[in-house]
């Protein structure tokens, strides 16, 4: 799982997360940004933890939190876009990224369901 893809992309996602939240914090927009910082770094965190899963249930319940972590980081970001605090330019860039996560957390959680032997 350390090499994998979804556990890089995450990874880089959750990196992604913590400069826009620092960048953000400059422009004064701390209680929004907090909260995408807090769900946006945990999809990767909660993807690692998923490797050690003591049960298949358990590595599909993990990989399904990813995801709503996921959805609830694309609500901060057009919550911040709407409002105005962001560029659309930030706003697309940042939720084509956690598109992309909740299309690989989908896909692997459909393929796991599907041959839990994987």
């Amino acid at each position: 799982m350390k090499d994998s893809f979804l556990y890089n992309k995450s990874l880089a996602f959750g990196v992604r997360c913590v400069n826009f939240y620092q960048f953000l914090k400059k422009k004064d927009v701390y209680v929004l940004s907090k909260q995408l910082l807090r769900s946006g770094t945990s999809i990767g965190a909660i993807v690692r933890e998923s490797r050690f899963a003591h049960s298949p249930a358990d590595f599909i319940s993990k990989l399904t939190i990813a995801l709503k972590e996921a959805e609830e980081t694309q609500y901060w970001l057009e919550l911040l876009f709407k409002s105005n605090l962001i560029s659309d330019k930030e706003y697309q860039s940042m939720y084509d990224d956690a598109d992309e996560l909740i299309s690989l957390l989908v896909s692997s959680i459909k393929t796991y369901k599907s041959n839990p032997n994987v």
